[in-house]
């Protein structure tokens, strides 16, 4: 028996959301609906496209082959759908948002939901490498993200551009400075984002560059909590200008060695940024 577009349909789904359960949910139907259309599915193909485990789904390499494929049939339906509903498309709906930072993201999003209060937003933070693995493997609608790739099947939008710094308290001693080096911070505690963080892979870049070791690192997991960790007196922290609005109390110091601006920017992939939620998203970030 040939696949059918509702074993593809609940294919896409479960990769998206994660699991059978989910998937699910988002199409109001049973989670053994879900399965049987995917033991079908498989079955057709003549081989395992999911690997099931205790953290969710996996693709086996044949099934990232027909999850592309199923996921750019799930768009176009989702296309004509909205075609043939014109504007009551824009009153209930959800997208799916990744960013490596949370600003501007929040910004957009903000904007975004005081125009369609109805979308469901759903909306997580990656560390800059897994959020480019999720866009290329079309796990999410839309992503923001610094120093994005060129891709020749993506829509790529301008959205800020920003440099790296040194956020400190107000009563440290390096808070009066314009600029520092590197090298200066290698007896002070640096506060970083976890690994697969653009920082670390630019910041390692740097230190390598100049010879530079710096011993004293603490890894944190959020922006927010960064921020809270240096005015709790625990070190310095290095990440990009206008990552949060914790602001108060702290400095920005230009480093040295790493004077170059880096854009964020809006990433779809191009059979979806026609999709007219994830066009009015970049509106939103446009205007």
């Amino acid at each position: 028996m040939r696949p059918n577009h509702h074993q593809f349909e609940a294919f896409a789904f479960v990769v998206r959301e994660g699991s059978f359960s989910a998937a699910a949910t988002r199409l109001g139907v049973t989670q053994s609906t879900i399965t049987q259309h995917i033991a079908n599915l498989e079955k057709g193909v003549g081989t395992l496209l999911l690997l099931r485990g205790r953290d969710g789904v996996e693709l086996t390499p044949t099934g990232q082959d027909f999850y592309d494929l199923a996921d750019r049939m799930v768009a176009l339906s989702a296309e004509v759908t909205e075609r043939l509903e014109g504007s009551n498309a824009m009153k209930e709906g959800r997208l799916k948002i990744i960013g490596n930072a949370p600003q501007p993201a929040l910004k957009i999003i903000a904007r975004f939901q005081s125009r369609f209060p109805d979308i469901c937003i759903d909306f997580a933070l990656y560390d800059w490498t897994t959020a480019k693995s999720m866009i290329s493997n079309r796990l999410a609608d839309v992503g923001l993200i610094t120093d994005a790739p060129k891709h020749e099947n993506w829509e790529k939008i301008h959205i800020e551009s920003a440099r790296f710094v040194i956020y400190c308290r107000c009563d440290h001693p390096f808070a009066k400075r314009t600029k520092i080096s590197l090298s200066e911070l290698e007896q002070e505690t640096v506060i970083l984002p976890e690994q697969g963080s653009l920082t670390r892979h630019l910041l390692d870049q740097a230190c390598d560059r100049y010879a530079i070791s710096l011993a004293r690192t603490a890894t944190m997991t959020t922006f927010p909590l960064m921020c809270e960790a240096v005015l709790q007196g625990i070190g310095v922290a290095l990440f990009l200008q206008n990552s949060s609005l914790i602001k108060d109390q702290l400095c920005e110091i230009n480093i040295k060695e790493m004077p170059e601006v880096r854009n964020t920017s809006l990433i779809a992939t191009k059979d979806r940024a026609r999709l007219k939620l994830v066009l009015q998203f970049i509106n939103a970030a446009i205007e």
